[in-house]
């Protein structure tokens, strides 16, 4: 019973997309190594840092978009909306998550306690921008783009402003697949009165944004070689990620919308993890 409770939660926050963001924060960590050796300790209380409050914000989202959800197609199937979880306890996942995270934390460093309730704020405000700004996709993309900034702060008790790249990195990927994403939700989002590019401008118009922003994306990676003073395998790796940056956009057309799926989850996870692999082998060998 309790395996199945587990896995219905997962299924809420959509656990396995978490494989999104957590690479690019833990090359931060690796980038931190360099200069600061992390312990396990320290690698064990960061993961619970990431995990929690990734689970928390999707929490609060599915808490804050109960209605909408229930009322769009695409989600009216989600744990939440189909009855499998009940609002209240949706609400309960998200103060214990939100709990794990500020503990978390607490044990890292005093300076990541005390960022670490305005960093909730900004992920909890994300749920609400769709309400009146197109550009909620840049507000998650932001929110999600701290991650490396705090695992660097995590890691070294300190602030280095070439973490920066690796955020704004992630930041502009997140913000351009999940514009990809909003396109399966123009219809709706036009009749609920929710904003978003693709249902302002149009998907031809949104697609052409998401390129621009992975465009950003890669640039800001070509920019942590030389930030980094990276070697020829990281250059390999990100070449890959440049290669299938290209075959998502190639994918999704204005009339191809049901690509979205494959192209959100399987490229994505693949780019992610690729990021992590290039750092990890550059650094290794060197």
């Amino acid at each position: 019973m309790w395996l199945y409770r587990v896995r219905t939660y997962g299924r809420l926050i959509k656990f396995s997309h978490t494989v999104f963001a957590l690479p690019f924060a833990l090359a931060a960590v690796l980038f931190a190594h360099r200069q600061h050796p992390v312990t396990l300790a320290n690698l064990f209380w960061i993961l619970l840092a990431m995990t929690s409050a990734r689970s928390a914000a999707m929490g609060f989202n599915r808490y804050a978009d109960y209605h909408y959800d229930g009322r769009n197609p695409r989600t009216a199937g989600r744990p939440h909306t189909s009855g499998q979880i009940d609002r209240r306890s949706v609400l309960v996942f998200v103060v214990i998550s939100s709990l794990a995270f500020v503990l978390s934390a607490a044990f890292l460093s005093r300076l990541c306690l005390t960022l670490s309730i305005p960093v909730l704020f900004v992920l909890f405000f994300y749920s609400y921008t769709k309400r009146f700004t197109s550009l909620s996709h840049l507000v998650l993309g932001f929110a999600i783009g701290l991650a490396p900034v705090g695992a660097w702060i995590a890691a070294t008790g300190n602030f280095d402003a070439r973490i920066l790249l690796l955020s704004c990195a992630l930041m502009s990927y997140i913000a351009g697949f999940d514009i990809l994403y909003a396109c399966q939700d123009v219809v709706f989002d036009r009749e609920a009165q929710l904003f978003s590019i693709p249902s302002r401008w149009g998907i031809t118009t949104a697609l052409k944004f998401s390129s621009l922003l992975h465009v950003l994306t890669f640039c800001s990676l070509l920019s942590l070689y030389f930030a980094f003073q990276m070697g020829r395998i990281y250059l390999l790796f990100l070449s890959l990620i440049t290669i299938l940056l290209v075959v998502e956009h190639r994918l999704v057309q204005p009339d191809r919308i049901d690509r979205v799926n494959f192209a959100f989850f399987h490229v994505n996870s693949a780019i992610s993890i690729l990021l992590f692999l290039g750092v990890f082998t550059d650094l290794s060998f060197r």
